[in-house]
């Protein structure tokens, strides 16, 4: 399946999301093949500390810079694309193959309008039927802050989307494990940031989640 991870407006943690969901797919064994889209190369860059940290699973990331809806369509698998506003080119070709789109949305009136102008963009690239899931991205912490739940609300009232209930919140342990090379549940496992991105890659990729369960059954039936 290929995986569009985007949005119009820069800061939505369109990378970081992109990467995590890489590490924990791999994690799983799953087959994930990232390709790195924005001219910022941000994504190319946490891969390569990985690399050179030695940590493994290794996240091979491909910088393809023309054929890219042929080079998409030609993996199998599990396809993750970071691709930002930076290079429209790109981000339209990526569009046009995608069969799901993923946008991390941060609590804030300008990104709600950039997330709309986003899903006109996806309706005039798409050459079908791209699913579009929402995620509030960066959430408020403090539950009297009521930002999240506002935009939240606001996301909801947008026809053909799917607003996911899974939330990422604004935590430092996301940039620390980023500038690592690792994932948010590898840097601090029993973290808040790890618990809740599980939550949010269960709801991405739930068969992920049913065949590492049925895994561990066959496994307590062999012992």
């Amino acid at each position: 399946m290929i995986t569009v991870i985007g949005n119009l407006k820069g800061g939505s943690g369109k990378s970081t999301v992109t990467f995590n969901t890489a590490v924990w797919l791999a994690t799983r064994g799953c087959n994930v093949t990232v390709f790195d889209l924005d001219p910022q190369r941000t994504l190319s860059d946490v891969a390569e500390v990985r690399d050179e940290e030695n940590f493994a699973p290794s996240v091979a990331v491909k910088r393809p810079t023309k054929g890219i809806g042929k080079l998409l369509r030609s993996e199998s698998g599990e396809v993750l694309v970071d691709v930002g506003t930076a290079d429209m080119k790109a981000l339209r070709e990526a569009l046009s193959v995608a069969d799901r789109v993923i946008v991390p949305v941060p609590p804030s009136q300008a990104d709600i309008w950039s997330t709309q102008r986003f899903f006109g963009l996806i309706e005039e690239s798409s050459k079908g039927s791209p699913d579009i899931w929402v995620f509030v991205n960066r959430a408020d912490t403090h539950h009297a802050v009521r930002e999240s739940d506002e935009a939240a609300e606001a996301l909801a009232m947008i026809p053909g989307i799917r607003l996911l209930s899974e939330r990422l919140h604004q935590r430092t342990a996301y940039r620390r494990s980023f500038s690592e090379g690792l994932g948010v549940f590898e840097l601090e496992p029993s973290g808040k940031a790890a618990g809740e991105f599980h939550e949010l890659a269960a709801a991405l990729y739930p068969a992920q989640v049913k065949a590492k369960a049925k895994a561990k059954v066959r496994k307590g039936e062999t012992a």
